[in-house]
């Protein structure tokens, strides 16, 4: 499915979560705004800011931003999508950890996100 709110033209916002690069933060996945190109961490990150992108801006079509995956995600319907082709890069580059950024990530990170209050 497409609709005419996806934009495959726009580049993504960056090669990595746009606030947790301002914060200094840290991400487990990254996803792409189908729609204006934010990049924001998955919601197994601690910040959640993909969703948090949709809640703030209402735009519902979300794209994969790791190697290798090309879903989509439509946050109003909550279902994957189908979803044309988007304008490169099609993912965070490859030398980039997952979680990510290097250097950034602490030692227990898995702790961490295991003690979270959901």
């Amino acid at each position: 499915m497409t609709d005419a709110a996806i934009d495959p033209a726009v580049p993504p916002s960056g090669t990595g979560c746009r606030e947790c690069e301002r914060d200094g933060g840290w991400w487990v996945h990254l996803r792409r705004c189908a729609v204006c190109g934010h990049i924001g961490c998955c919601d197994s990150s601690l910040g959640r800011h993909a969703t948090a992108h949709f809640h703030e801006t209402g735009h519902r079509y979300m794209r994969s931003f790791e190697p290798g995956e090309a879903w989509f995600w439509d946050y109003e319907a909550g279902t994957a999508i189908e979803g044309p082709a988007l304008a490169p890069p099609e993912s965070h580059p490859l030398d980039q950890p997952a979680p990510g950024p290097r250097g950034r990530v602490p030692l227990d990170w898995r702790t961490r996100l295991d003690a979270r209050a959901d």
